[in-house]
């Protein structure tokens, strides 16, 4: 399992969210996403490893990545004017689009992994 290629996809979709959600703000976006996922980098790489190994569920990999919330700051969209509310639903969508990704590919492996 590959954490930093999963990391590289998290990344990737979260470009792609928030890009598609604020074009106009792409440079503002994508600094706020490289600072969380700076943030949470050894967190994420942490809790994907002992997901893809089964030392947690997906539920509980989903709360623990839920728990990083608050360093999912966007500081550049705020100043740039989106409201407190678009940056709430931002956070979450964030949050569960790293969430589905991490979860998607190592169910996938794994699933790959026991037909081999």
């Amino acid at each position: 399992m590959d954490v930093n290629n999963i990391l590289k996809e998290i990344k990737t979709n979260l470009f792609d969210l928030v890009g598609g959600k604020f074009e106009d703000l792409k440079g503002e976006a994508k600094k706020d996403i490289q600072d969380f996922l700076d943030a949470s980098k050894a967190k994420l790489e942490r809790w994907t490893l002992f997901l893809a190994d089964g030392s947690i569920s997906a539920e509980e990999y989903k709360w623990l990545v839920e728990s990083q919330k608050d360093l999912v700051v966007l500081k550049g969209l705020y100043t740039a004017g989106v409201s407190k509310i678009k940056l709430g639903h931002l956070k979450n969508s964030i949050l569960t689009s790293v969430i589905n990704t991490a979860i998607g590919i190592v169910t996938n492996t794994n699933d790959t992994t026991a037909d081999a």
